[in-house]
């Protein structure tokens, strides 16, 4: 089976898990029933060394002009080393910064002198000539402009798109109808991390309904080190983050109640996300009831975790020639997928069939 060759928009820690997973499970064999931080140890005829890749654009000038290889080590990432990664040969490009910087993460990103690659046209010829398959949105939240720079690249390209940020690019129906036309997959938006608070927090409400109780309010509050963490605590880019996550828990959720989420940085943690959850309920004979949950990850492999599967899964329904949202896929793996599922269970039956060739998407 040939690689997936992949094109990355945004070098930073998710990029870096994601690049070093290619390598951390290259042993992993089509014959490996379970391994251990793998959803899917194949997907088709795909394993996670498979994925290729092949072209990287940034805008920080600590990383444009180097190999790939090198870049994802550069400041500010931050992330666990837990594989070596050798000389790729991908020159990391110069991408148009245009909203994907803003003043409040000028702190962290040192913008590049380089002329950057600002033509959309000239960015889908560099996909072409690479013979790219998945182009992967890794930006920074909120960076609406730069995200459909790419995305429309990527359609005139006939690439395939995984949207791991939450701006709406698979929910805009007529880009995604464009897409279905054009035989370009996508899955998106907003990766649900593998094991994060919008997974956990869906799972422990639906406990909770099961069990008859009847959910009053609840709130979700993450924290990390990052710069993710910086860039969401700008509330004008913090936002879409935020409606992301509510999109998730509310779509587990049969009545209204009230939810809040929040985001905060602390700079000591770097790549590690802590995630807290209180949910107050009613139960029997209208006596209280009150759950706390406490969840702590790295939170660029639990990303990495998710991208695997999207990119696999992108180029699977590139070779079935199926364009358009992968309603599957994006349910299981996406916070903001356009069609969500009662529980996650019943997305990852559906991601099964698709994966199997039972259903289309």
């Amino acid at each position: 089976m040939p690689n997936i060759k992949v094109a990355i928009v945004g070098v930073g820690n998710c990029t870096s898990s994601l690049v070093q997973g290619v390598y951390y499970y290259k042993n992993v064999k089509e014959s490996d029933k379970f391994v251990p931080g793998l959803m899917h140890p194949v997907i088709g005829d795909y394993r996670v060394s498979d994925i290729t890749p092949c072209v990287a654009f940034d805008v920080d000038a600590r990383k444009v002009g180097k190999d790939l290889s090198e870049a994802i080590w550069a400041e500010p990432n931050c992330t666990e080393k837990f594989s070596d990664v050798p000389y790729l040969g991908v020159k990391v490009l110069m991408g148009p910064v245009l909203d994907g910087v803003s003043e409040h993460l000028k702190r962290y990103v040192k913008i590049s002198s380089e002329r950057p690659i600002d033509d959309v046209d000239e960015v889908a010829q560099i996909l072409r000539e690479k013979e790219v398959d998945v182009l992967v949105n890794n930006l920074p939240t909120a960076s609406e402009k730069a995200s459909w720079f790419y995305a429309e690249a990527a359609l005139k390209a006939g690439v395939g798109i995984v949207n791991g940020i939450p701006v709406l690019i698979a929910n805009n129906k007529e880009f995604a109808k464009k897409a279905e036309d054009n035989k370009v997959p996508i899955v998106g938006d907003d990766y649900k991390s593998q094991l994060g608070g919008t997974i956990l927090d869906r799972d422990l409400l639906n406990l909770c309904i099961q069990r008859g109780i009847k959910i009053k309010k609840s709130y979700q509050l993450n924290y990390g080190g990052n710069t993710d963490f910086w860039n969401l605590t700008d509330w004008e880019r913090g936002k879409t983050k935020h409606a992301s996550k509510k999109r998730g828990v509310d779509a587990v959720m049969p009545y209204e109640a009230p939810f809040s989420v929040n985001v905060s940085q602390l700079e000591v943690l770097n790549d590690i996300k802590i995630c807290r959850i209180e949910i107050w309920g009613e139960n029997f004979g209208g006596t209280p009831v009150k759950l706390e949950a406490k969840l702590e990850v790295v939170d660029s492999p639990n990303s990495a975790g998710v991208m695997v599967d999207a990119i696999r899964c992108c180029k699977l329904a590139k070779d079935r020639g199926v364009g358009g949202v992968l309603t599957s896929a994006s349910a299981y793996l996406m916070k903001s997928a356009p069609e969500q599922f009662p529980t996650d269970r019943e997305a990852r039956e559906a991601l099964d069939d698709f994966i199997e060739g039972k259903r289309e998407r």
